[in-house]
């Protein structure tokens, strides 16, 4: 068959596979700009124009382009390279965090651009939430892509040394709207293997046969591997810099399997359509076992035990339990404390299991390199991982490799969220490709009183391995508790095992969760006592010289080394007393407002490591390789920031190395919200260092005193006399005193200090149907001094819209045996951009004692309050404690009907 298709003006001849879409098609001829986020036509990442209409290629068959005209991202600047129009405002506008999605609303925008004004323009520019119904976007919360479609600018160029408290624009910015920006998969690997893995329809059983004879049969398949192929070493899928941290009760490949979908085989061939069909043949002899899918069932005397015959290495807290870990812990006496309470309020709260959903799934690829030394080869894995060199780490402890032997990249990450603090496919993967020494992939698809006492009993559903449950739980219960003053309080949480999928980290690491329960809580009780909410907590919150007590103890490292939460409250207060958001409620609908708070460590307990080196160059400029990861977060930006105000130089002027284990040293990864206040403090005293060593070796090289030397954007002045930065890196080599032109900075992450986030909502119901809008939000974040205000606010503003889908209808749902029904984006709701309000952030004026430069993370911590904030709300509306997320439309309207809510207000 004859087949002619243009692309970004390129000819192309060579025919679609049978069935192939336009997508790969596309991918695989080197445009990788376009994006798979779903391949269920539900995300947009992979929107292109097909003559001019935008399509999602996913969905759209590649011979349906034969003879029309594809343009791709890529395609849209000019052949000079000039940026479209519309890359130029999502540039200026920073209209992006990771970035994978942004192709997607690139390419809808300028293909609406193009309509207006034309006969088929039908306002869709006027009317986002219609025209972005086909787009998801995990990180932004949508603001800053209809600021730039709007034309807002938001960047800055400040002068030599004034980079820091900027709103500077992402270094990636440029690469990420023309497309050209790498992602994990954005390479081109010769002799590339594909892996496709077979899976447990069961929720618990044991493999008695695996037969492979059919499936290696297949053409195109080299090998399938079972649990006879993998090393009997138990390991945890969790990255901590302790792995101490998490139980070792995984296996690559396991001959018991503890929930469906488990893998149970892997198929590597040259084609996923070959690997897909090897999985079908081969047959599975099972001998099923009973299983528990309920955490307090799983806990009690006769339940099935998913990992009997693990002894004490394994490090479980209780096999026989199935408790893979628990805290217990009372401060002074729970039961006086309640005895001499005004008011009492016991409830139980439940969240539900919720999904990172980065539009970047998680996988790698597996190849060898050469040695530089030229004795052999050694293994590389290319991983949309947070943690490059805690993966290198273990996977060296796995298969037995000097750690020389192994290199991990991670290039640019399509979002992480905690997710991606695991080792999910690159244990399997290099099991592959040592076995075979060829490149192997694997791509994932998808009353003015005080408080008298606090005691909450937290049990966690871990699923069937228990990688982060004890860390998760642990930490749950720590910063929840320690923010309010209470003489007694009394804990007893218990991460516990099940044949579910297993749990691991999200955004929070368990504060989301247990903040819902403790400041849902502290509104009732102010609300039985007939105290204002806000007043409640104000009464009762710990102040700047306090102690920070929980019941599983005082941790010696952690300071209140700046104090804002005061001043959020403050912003709540103000906000509602300015409040006229409820003028254009529709008539009978019942409106209410709520407050909820939170504290957060500025970084992990037990250390947090991070290496940075920063160095002139022969050119005059400045590098820093540091290896913290870049999955829009904005670390990358910041860094330079620090470094240039150090140096006194612009952003321009440095150059960013980092998370590849070959080029930098160690990072315990990117999680925890470390990127500023671990990495950008190593990055800090590299700086500091460098700035100290270049002015004493100028001072030589001049003979002035150093005194008299000041550091500008391209040379040195020494008392009149100056030196280009050019000049001095010459006379450091001429002189062999290269040292004194590089230098490093390390941070173990401890101390650590606190940031305060408060959360406000003023919402309006209708009784009539259940349905809830959102009439303001205002979010009030102590992150100390802010070093980029345009990043940081889009971290609050992406924080408040994904704990908003938590909030709304979020849910991982499975049926009786454990099995995950909602795999794909359109069962799994992901907030759309009608879904999200714009939220009015306020950064409060607190400058850290031990942050770099008076900074604190502000990553995770928006996402904690937002839930009981909207709860506290709804209750506030309509009378009604919801005490489980999500809170659904159906269900507030069944609350209502069975307390009789009308449309005059909720019953006395």
């Amino acid at each position: 068959m004859s087949f002619h298709i243009q692309v970004n003006d390129q000819p192309f001849d060579s025919a679609p596979r049978a069935g192939q879409c336009l997508r790969t098609y596309l991918r695989e001829r080197g445009w990788f700009g376009v994006k798979k986020g779903c391949d269920a036509g539900d995300c947009g990442a992979c929107t292109v124009h097909v003559d001019g209409e935008p399509v999602h290629s996913c969905l759209y068959p590649a011979v349906r382009a034969e003879g029309r005209s594809v343009t791709t991202v890529e395609g849209l600047a000019g052949g000079d390279g000039e940026l479209h129009p519309v890359q130029r405002k999502f540039l200026d506008a920073q209209g992006f965090q990771c970035g994978f999605c942004t192709a997607g609303f690139l390419m809808t925008t300028a293909a609406l651009e193009e309509e207006k004004g034309s006969a088929h323009d039908d306002g869709k520019l006027d009317d986002l939430p219609r025209a972005f119904k086909g787009n998801l976007c995990r990180c932004t919360g949508y603001r800053a892509i209809e600021d730039a479609v709007r034309g807002v600018q938001h960047t800055e160029r400040p002068c030599a040394g004034q980079a820091v408290g900027k709103s500077l624009g992402a270094p990636a910015g440029p690469q990420v709207v023309t497309g050209t920006a790498r992602y994990t998969f954005d390479v081109e690997v010769p002799g590339l293997l594909h892996m496709k893995l077979l899976r447990s329809p069961h929720p618990h059983a044991r493999v008695l046969a695996v037969d492979t004879s059919a499936a290696l049969r297949v053409p195109g398949v080299h090998a399938v591997l079972t649990h006879e192929d993998a090393p009997a070493t138990l390991y945890s899928s969790a990255r901590h810099e302790h792995p101490t941290e998490d139980p070792d009760d995984t296996r690559v490949l396991d001959d018991t399997v503890r929930y469906v979908g488990q893998r149970v085989a892997a198929v590597v061939a040259t084609s996923e359509q070959a690997a897909e069909e090897g999985c079908r043949r081969i047959e599975v002899t099972y001998e099923l076992l009973p299983h528990v899918t309920d955490p307090e069932d799983a806990m009690r005397p006769g339940a099935p035990v998913l990992h009997a015959g693990k002894g004490p290495e394994a490090r479980i807290a209780r096999v026989e339990n199935n408790v893979a870990g628990e805290v217990h812990g009372e401060i002074g006496s729970v039961d006086d404390g309640f005895a001499e309470a005004a008011v009492i309020h016991e409830g139980t709260y439940r969240t539900q299991r919720v999904q990172h959903a980065s539009l970047e799934t998680h996988g790698c690829v597996a190849y060898f390199e050469p040695k530089e030394d030229g004795s052999g080869e050694r293994l590389t894995l290319r991983s949309s991982t947070q943690t490059p060199f805690l993966t290198r780490r273990a996977l060296c402890a796995l298969y037995g490799l000097p750690e020389d032997e192994v290199r991990v990249v991670a290039g640019r990450v399509g979002g992480g969220f905690g997710g991606k603090q695991e080792m999910l496919t690159e244990d399997i993967v290099t099991l592959a490709a040592l076995r075979l020494r060829r490149p192997v992939k694997l791509e994932y698809t998808r009353a003015d009183r005080n408080q008298t006492a606090i005691r909450m009993r937290v049990v966690s559903n871990t699923g069937a391995y228990g990688n982060h449950g004890p860390a998760v739980m642990f930490h749950s219960v720590g910063e929840s508790f320690a923010v309010y003053r209470a003489p007694h309080k009394k804990v007893d949480a218990y991460s516990v095992y099940t044949n579910c999928v297993p749990a691991g980290a999200f955004r929070g690491y368990g504060l989301g969760q247990v903040t819902f329960a403790v400041e849902s809580a502290m509104d009732e009780v102010a609300r039985r006592l007939g105290m204002d909410p806000l007043a409640f907590r104000e009464k009762n919150i710990i102040g700047p010289g306090d102690p920070m007590v929980s019941p599983i103890g005082e941790e010696e490292d952690l300071h209140i080394a700046s104090y804002g939460l005061a001043q959020c409250l403050g912003i709540v207060r103000r906000a509602i007393a300015e409040d006229r958001s409820t003028d254009d409620v529709p008539e009978g609908w019942l409106t209410g407002q709520g407050t909820a708070m939170a504290m957060i460590a500025t970084g992990p307990p037990g250390g947090h490591y991070a290496d940075a080196t920063v160095s002139l160059l022969a050119d005059g400029t400045y590098d820093i390789a540091v290896g913290t990861a870049e999955f829009g977060n904005g670390t990358t930006t910041v860094h330079k920031q620090i470094t240039a105000g150090a140096l006194g130089t612009t952003v321009d002027r440095i150059a960013i190395r980092q998370s590849d284990t070959d080029v930098v040293r160690h990072d315990t990864g990117a999680f925890g919200s470390a990127g500023t206040v671990v990495a950008g403090k190593a990055v800090l005293l590299a700086a500091e260092s460098l700035a100290g060593r270049l002015k004493t070796f100028a001072a030589r090289y001049t003979g002035v005193a150093r005194h008299l030397c000041a550091l500008g954007e391209e040379a040195i002045d020494c008392a009149g006399r100056t030196v280009t930065l050019k000049e001095l890196h010459e006379a450091a080599h001429a002189s062999g005193a290269q040292d004194e032109i590089t230098a490093e900075g390390h941070w173990g992450g401890s101390p650590r200090s606190v940031a305060f986030n408060a959360q406000w909502f003023r919402v309006a119901v209708d009784p009539d149907t259940g349905e809830m809008r959102i009439l303001r939000s205002v979010h009030a974040a102590d992150a100390g001094k802010v070093m980029n205000p345009l990043q940081c606010r889009g971290q609050v503003e992406g924080g408040v819209a994904q704990a908003l889908g938590a909030t709304l209808f979020e849910t991982v749902r499975t049926d009786d045996r454990g099995a995950v029904t909602t795999a794909a984006f359109r069962r799994y709701r992901l907030p759309q951009y009608a879904d999200v309000p714009r939220t009015e952030v306020h950064f409060m004026e607190t400058t850290d004692a031990i942050g770099p430069l008076g900074a604190k993370s502000m990553s995770e911590s928006p996402f904690n309050p937002v839930a009981p904030a909207f709860v506290n709300a709804l209750r506030d509306a309509t009378g009604v404690r919801f005490t489980e997320m999500p809170v659904t439309r159906d269900l507030v309207w069944l609350a209502m009907d069975r307390r009789a809510v009308r449309r005059d207000g909720p019953p006395a």
